[in-house]
């Protein structure tokens, strides 16, 4: 594992899309596990950029996204297929056929787990993973649990989850209340994992899941035992670190 320390969530924005960029030259057409939330705004930013100024190109790249909320279609402004679009899809030549988020709207929770992780599979695997961290460790949405989850799967959001959601909804009940996430055994599947971590409400749990026990209470813990894996921190999230 290998710990970059930035200086702020602008240098680190650009150091993980460095990574990004770097595996697209490398392998054109490779595929990429992609994340939405704050954290990865900054990054898709930059790769929009180099893509504008001709030094990338996505029209070979296949990505898979992380998770979907379970409940919300394509067209709604929360859900991560719409995120997606407007952050990075629409804004390079990334052929959209080519870009896959878990269907949120499949009532059928099984046949949905099952055709996600066949199509991960037919692919290849993932090339490279781009992860958020959790407040309380978790990536994806596999919160802290019993055991690890290893396959895409339905959960039952933690109320935690659900009140921190519930400034993006209209109302509360509109906030869903379960999603569909890969799990950690197909996210220790890729052959390179990217993490991206910023601000110092974050550097407990840097702290923990790096530098603490492997434990499937601290889901990212986990990442201890891949062979691949990087994390760009800014000093902010990286102030409780190990000196």
């Amino acid at each position: 594992m290998r710990i970059i320390v930035a200086k702020d969530y602008k240098e680190m924005s650009r150091k993980a899309a460095n990574i990004i960029s770097a595996q697209i030259i490398t392998k054109p057409d490779c595929v990429l596990g992609l994340a939405t939330g704050s954290s990865p705004i900054g990054t898709y930013d930059q790769l929009v950029e180099w893509y504008e100024k001709g030094d990338l190109d996505f029209s070979r790249v296949s990505s898979v996204n992380l998770d979907e909320y379970r409940g919300l279609d394509h067209s709604h402004d929360q859900s991560y297929y719409y995120f997606m679009h407007e952050h990075l899809f629409d804004r390079v030549n990334i052929d959209p056929a080519n870009t896959n988020v878990p269907d949120g709207t499949e009532q059928d929770a099984d046949k949905e787990c099952r055709r996600y992780e066949d199509l991960i599979a037919s692919y290849g695997g993932v090339d490279l993973q781009l992860l958020g961290l959790g407040h309380n460790g978790h990536i994806g949405f596999n919160e802290p649990a019993a055991a690890f989850d290893k396959e895409t799967h339905c959960v039952d959001l933690t109320e935690s989850t659900i009140e921190a959601n519930k400034r993006f909804f209209a109302s509360a009940d509109d906030v869903p209340k379960q999603a569909y996430t890969m799990g950690i055994g197909t996210i220790m599947k890729a052959k390179k994992i990217l993490v991206v971590v910023s601000g110092e409400d974050k550097a407990d749990i840097v702290a923990k899941a790096f530098y603490g026990e492997v434990t499937p209470e601290v889901p990212a813990s986990i990442l201890q035992f891949h062979q691949d894996v990087t994390v760009v921190v800014d000093e902010a999230a990286a102030s409780k670190l190990p000196k």
